[in-house]
């Protein structure tokens, strides 16, 4: 058995194909979805996400902002900035590129952040709505997970989904997403005893640890789906994810390959998101409360 490769740029393509059909809905309406990011200072990856996003963006009709700021901008600049963004009617989505310089408070940041205009999903109130099943804006890479899943048909209900890593961004959010499509979700870390004890159990497995070629065949039981959203360099210098591509090949069921799995799916999932603002806004704007 080798597994079935699970292709993101494929699936991307179609969300943005999507999204670019509510864009020209929306503009038929006079609205254009605009997307705001906001970058302090120079740091070279960053400024490539941000570039690819605006770049997606403007291929799909929506307008994109890019405000850059020196490193040594002030908390409080970058909080008022943040505040003209929440008021410009013409914004639907605000992401301020992480991580930022030590001086500022990364927290506060998020908290500035109108949810409504929340596109990264980071808000307490976007997390609170997403824990309960409320509708909110969700987080773009767990959110490509759940959409990668869908489309191949693989139907987490019932089955054991282990999370290995617990960020905010990507291990939480994700595990609750599944719990809300009635998987059975054990998270593990790098406090977890036995680590290979879970994996093995596990259906689907999810890993976001940052650690090169991490997760092995020994860590499956065969016809196990693998998740990999690592992004990474081995030895060679090449790009590469968390888990060790060519040994699982033969003992999943389906993977995902790193590039080409999960991270087109983030950027797709963050114009979705903005389009969606956009929508609610004008919803918003027709009965008075948003849906």
């Amino acid at each position: 058995m080798t597994a079935t490769v699970i292709d993101g740029k494929a699936v991307s393509l179609k969300i943005k194909e999507q999204v670019q059909m509510r864009v020209e809905t929306l503009k038929q309406q006079g609205v254009v979805p605009g997307l705001a990011v906001v970058l302090v200072g120079d740091n070279s990856a960053s400024l490539t996400y941000v570039k690819n996003k605006q770049k997606t963006c403007e291929a799909l009709g929506m307008r994109s902002d890019l405000l850059q700021f020196p490193e040594s901008m002030a908390e409080a600049d970058l909080l008022s900035t943040i505040d003209k963004l929440n008021n410009d009617p013409g914004i639907h989505g605000i992401l301020v590129q992480l991580p930022l310089p030590s001086h500022i408070d990364e927290f506060s940041v998020i908290m500035a952040i109108d949810p409504q205009k929340d596109v990264d999903g980071f808000h307490p109130v976007s997390v609170g709505n997403m824990v309960i099943g409320h509708e909110t804006l969700l987080p773009c890479t767990p959110h490509g997970i759940i959409k990668l899943l869908e489309h191949y048909d693989i139907n987490p209900e019932g089955q054991h989904v282990v999370v290995i890593g617990r960020s905010n961004i990507v291990g939480k959010p994700v595990g609750q997403m599944l719990l809300q499509k009635n998987a059975t979700v054990t998270f593990c870390h790098s406090k977890t005893q036995d680590l290979a004890k879970h994996t093995k159990q596990a259906d689907i497995v999810i890993v976001a640890i940052g650690v090169a070629k991490f997760l092995n065949s020994k860590h499956l039981k065969p016809g196990a789906v693998v998740i990999d959203v690592g992004m990474n360099r081995d030895e060679k210098g090449k790009l590469c994810g968390d888990v060790d591509y060519e040994d699982v090949l033969e003992t999943a069921s389906f993977v995902t390959p790193v590039p080409g799995g999960v991270g087109p799916m983030t950027i797709a999932m963050l114009m979705e998101n903005t389009v969606q603002s956009a929508e609610n806004g004008l919803t918003k704007d027709k009965t008075g409360t948003t849906m």
